[in-house]
């Protein structure tokens, strides 16, 4: 199913959509209005989409301008939140989805004045960006993308080593790096993140599998709540499981100063990498048949969960003075021009019921729809953002040997005391 295509605005009347999602008409100015757009991507398949969304939309709509902002991934949040206070920021602003849009609320305009509940239950995820996830309150942002977390493995390199198939658990994966090494192949390459988002691994798409591997996704909220502790014996094991790949030669040995991990798979140095689905389109034009898509086998069982969540996010600022051009473009973002351009963009369009162009998103979602994998969401999107940014440091520092899992999981635990009480409750703040 897809979305109600946005009217076209060639004439002296734009269809704009008010109230609770009732639409209306109005006259728009003769003079040009101008939007800016902040987003903090590298150089993955957002970037593109994002450009060629506002290329069209420009184009179908040339009273309205959209000024794309590029600022840095490793401070992106800092900046828009300093701008909300000073009301000097963007419009739109591309944001994260869970409590990341939770966190920053206050700045963000609800989308319920701008769209029928009906449409936004044609998005998929929509809980997850609607205030304590709770559709019936509204969506603070539009999806840009159905998005996975996910594992890639090179199938010539397996090939070589005499593996059928990727790992599905710890042993699997442990066997599997014996016999890439004795191939000659390094197991898996880590280092800093493709999207930039830090200059050392990012450890929480790692977690969201490691996490996986222990409950079931209406349990995750125990992180949250703390009925779950970030410290149980269970979740210590699978961190320490985890932290001892380099050591055990899976990784390659500099896996908190290597870069470029992307360009090290790609040229085959490799044969697995964790990354995400906005990569695909990259992954698939360099490897071809060669690349295909894995769950990552953090768990003492066979992975049957897959980390799928409702990926970046657009959202529009509460102090824009263009709120109505500011919907427009989520409009148009939503509808079947824009799906098209998104999937042409090599990702997965965010409206129920759309696949992708690319064959590698495709078999991602193949996992969900046809192998009946579990669904997960990203664990960074739903416990406390300061337990985040605490994971960032002090879980790579783990994976880098320099302190245990236990060390590394406690301070995770100290950050989540730390928190305001109505932080750490039932209610998603």
């Amino acid at each position: 199913m897809r979305r109600r295509s946005m009217v076209a605005a060639l004439g002296a009347a734009l269809v704009v959509v008010a109230g609770a999602g009732a639409a209306s008409s109005a006259p728009r100015a003769a003079k040009t209005t101008t939007l800016t757009l902040w987003h903090n991507y590298g150089t993955e398949g957002n970037a593109p989409a994002t450009n060629n969304l506002v290329a069209a939309f420009e184009k179908a709509n040339p009273d309205i301008k959209i000024k794309v902002v590029s600022q840095p991934a490793a401070n992106y949040f800092s900046l828009l939140q300093a701008s909300s206070i000073s009301h000097s920021g963007p419009d739109l602003a591309v944001m994260w989805t869970g409590l990341w849009a939770l966190k920053y609320q206050k700045s963000l305009v609800n989308l319920n004045a701008y769209f029928k509940p009906g449409e936004l239950a044609k998005m998929n995820g929509i809980k997850w960006v609607a205030p304590n996830f709770d559709t019936s309150k509204g969506a603070l942002v539009m999806p840009l993308e159905n998005q996975f977390y996910m594992g890639f493995y090179n199938k010539s390199l397996f090939a070589k080593a005499k593996l059928a198939h990727p790992p599905r658990n710890w042993t699997e994966l442990y066997a599997a790096c014996t016999k890439l090494k004795a191939a000659g192949i390094t197991p898996m390459v880590y280092g800093a993140d493709p999207q930039a988002i830090q200059s050392s691994p990012y450890p929480w798409y790692d977690m969201s599998y490691l996490v996986a591997g222990l409950m079931q996704p209406n349990q995750l909220g125990g992180l949250y709540s703390g009925s779950y502790s970030w410290t149980s014996p269970a979740l210590v094991q699978q961190v320490g499981a985890w932290a001892s790949l380099p050591k055990k030669g899976c990784t390659n040995s500099d896996v908190l100063t290597k870069t470029n991990i992307l360009g090290t798979f790609m040229k085959g140095q490799a044969a697995m990498l964790m990354d995400g689905s906005w990569d695909a389109g990259t992954l698939s034009k360099a490897l071809g048949s060669k690349v295909a898509p894995m769950a990552m086998p953090f768990t003492s069982k066979p992975q049957k969960g897959v980390v799928q969540f409702s990926g970046d996010v657009f959202s529009i600022t509460s102090y824009s003075s263009h709120k109505t051009e500011a919907a427009h473009f989520l409009r148009f973002l939503a509808s079947p021009q824009g799906s098209k351009i998104i999937a042409d963009s090599g990702l997965i369009p965010d409206v129920k019921g759309s696949n992708a162009t690319n064959g590698l998103q495709n078999q991602m979602l193949a996992l969900v729809s046809k192998q009946h994998y579990t669904a997960y969401p990203m664990l960074d999107n739903i416990v406390q953002p300061d337990v985040v940014s605490t994971g960032q440091k002090q879980l790579d520092n783990a994976l880098g040997g320099n302190i245990s899992a236990k060390a590394a999981l406690e301070s995770l635990k100290s950050t989540w005391q730390s928190l305001p009480s109505d932080q750490r409750g039932k209610v998603y703040k």
